[in-house]
């Protein structure tokens, strides 16, 4: 059996041509002979210089066609019908090239390649197509924020309209989120990340970080001639997202005008402890096991919740294991909580959403459900949801349709099991940034 491999009439269709990285790809095929097994390969370089790749076999539509939204495949990296299947079900590829410089805000490539079966009498390259995905999507304008003593960079739509305000905090990990500003900048907000430790100008490490900090954001934000200064939020990332509920529960009046929505992914409704070193170069077993507080307010340390080192994590840590860091908190159901620790979710006075994940090995669902009881016993009323993503881990708070198959990650001489699988991760991707929009849209 022979196969005309021409480009002509084989062909791979990605739409829309230019999209951002957060948007969902329709891809399809046509002029494949029917019936016949086709390989669709993807490749992907991440901004580390990274690969990735996922492939899956396919049978062709009697007319010839394959979508990716309509079809399941025959075998692969994934199964089911999902038109990012092929994306999210993506593994490392090899070492990152030598010398690469990191750019994260670079557009991603992907790469498409249809093969004809190697089972057939004769295989061969069908079609390719290269896509770029925006990482910083067209029609945006950038601003580095240095007032104050702020560490930040705004994203917001070009034009001169007045825009809802978002300042946007990540996690342990520390610097900056700024492709994720950017992303959910293009649907329609004002987003600043604002950085918190671990980049110059501010502390090396996450200890002592004033709740005050997180206001003068906020305050930056409202000033700007492009932002509604009534129509403010504060979106964090598991410790930004503690730290999104600590300031907008703990400050008050003027501090948190125009401030009506919190949302919190993955993070806690109880005050944590904080990290004594370098969250790559350090020790995990001296950070644990080095009481300093995370926050202050007026000038005081904010109360937190302990880490605990049972000796079954220090075994682990010992024999070089994965680690989850679930691990080092308290059992919530048997311990004694400090009430001053509890972050007094009630106090917010806008609306709040609380992102988790079922198999969370970082802080875990339990976190959030302290801050739910708090919600659902307040007297007044107010809109708030607590959203928990079947056996989703920690790692849900990124935009959708990257790779989710890296369920672990480096430490401070430890490798981190964040909980969680490939597929359900993805879906809760996915439906964590659609909740995060539609939160802000209604609720701004």
């Amino acid at each position: 059996m022979t196969l005309d491999t021409s480009p002509r009439h084989v062909r791979i269709d990605v739409a829309p041509l230019r999209p951002a990285l957060d948007t969902e790809l329709h891809i399809r095929m046509s002029g494949l002979p029917a019936g016949i097994p086709v390989a669709l390969r993807a490749e992907a370089t991440d901004p580390r210089g990274q690969s990735w790749r996922s492939a899956a076999v396919f049978a062709a539509a009697a007319d010839g066609t394959l979508d990716l939204g309509r079809d399941a495949p025959v075998s692969g990296s994934y199964s089911g019908i999902d038109s990012m299947g092929l994306i999210w079900s993506m593994r490392r590829g090899g070492e990152s090239k030598p010398g690469h410089v990191p750019d994260f805000l670079a557009p991603t490539p992907l790469r498409l390649v249809a093969e004809a079966d190697a089972l057939l009498a004769d295989p061969g390259q069908l079609a390719r197509v290269e896509v770029q995905r925006l990482r910083v999507p067209d029609g945006l304008v950038r601003e580095d924020v240095r007032e104050s003593g702020l560490v930040g960079t705004l994203y917001r739509p070009e034009g001169g309209d007045r825009l809802p305000g978002v300042v946007l905090l990540g996690g342990a990990e520390g610097g900056m989120h700024e492709d994720d500003a950017a992303l959910l900048a293009a649907h329609g907000f004002a987003v600043m990340a604002l950085a918190y430790y671990g980049m110059p100008g501010l502390p090396p490490t996450l200890r002592d970080i004033p709740l005050e900090y997180f206001a003068t954001g906020l305050d930056q934000l409202r000033q700007h001639r492009c932002v509604w200064p009534g129509r403010l939020a504060l979106v964090g990332v598991s410790k930004g997202g503690e730290a999104a509920l600590a300031t907008g529960s703990m400050l008050s009046g003027s501090a948190l005008a125009g401030l009506r929505a919190v949302v919190s992914v993955v993070g806690s409704g109880l005050v944590t402890q904080g990290i004594s070193q370098d969250v790559l170069g350090g020790s995990l077993l001296e950070i644990l096991t080095t009481p300093v507080a995370s926050w202050t307010y007026q000038g005081r340390e904010v109360p937190y919740l302990r880490n605990v080192v049972t000796p079954a994590l220090r075994s682990a840590l010992a024999d070089g294991a994965p680690v989850a860091l679930r691990w080092a908190m308290p059992d919530l159901g048997r311990t004694a909580l400090d009430p001053a620790a509890i972050i007094p979710v009630e106090r917010i006075q806008g609306a709040v959403l609380l992102v988790s994940g079922e198999d969370d090995q970082g802080y875990g669902a339990a976190h959030h459900y302290v801050a739910e009881q708090r919600l659902a016993a307040a007297s007044r009323e107010r809109t708030w949801r607590h959203v928990v993503h079947s056996g989703a881990g920690h790692l849900i708070a990124a935009p959708p349709y990257a790779p989710t198959t890296q369920t672990t990650s480096p430490g401070p001489g430890v490798t981190f099991d964040h909980g969680g699988t490939a597929a359900a991760d993805a879906r809760a991707r996915v439906a964590t940034w659609q909740e995060i929009r539609r939160f802000l849209a209604q609720e701004l």
